[in-house]
């Protein structure tokens, strides 16, 4: 299975939701905006949300700076 992450194809072995990716990407405790085809979800979503065939992810870190 393909999805689209961040503009780039991205082979998944298996199917799997929006927080299994994450941690896939050790992003798990990072803070992070998802968007799941052009809608951003809200953190509590991430785990009920299964990426299927096709699905694009925008994946954007959060950093403080001063």
């Amino acid at each position: 299975m393909k999805i689209l992450l961040n503009g780039k194809e991205h082979p998944l072995e298996q199917k799997m939701s929006v927080s299994e990716l994450l941690a896939s990407m050790n992003l798990s405790d990072k803070p992070v905006v998802v968007e799941h085809n052009q809608k951003a979800l809200f953190p509590r979503e991430y785990q009920q949300t299964t990426l299927n065939e096709g699905d694009q992810i925008e994946i954007i870190s959060i950093a403080a700076g001063g």
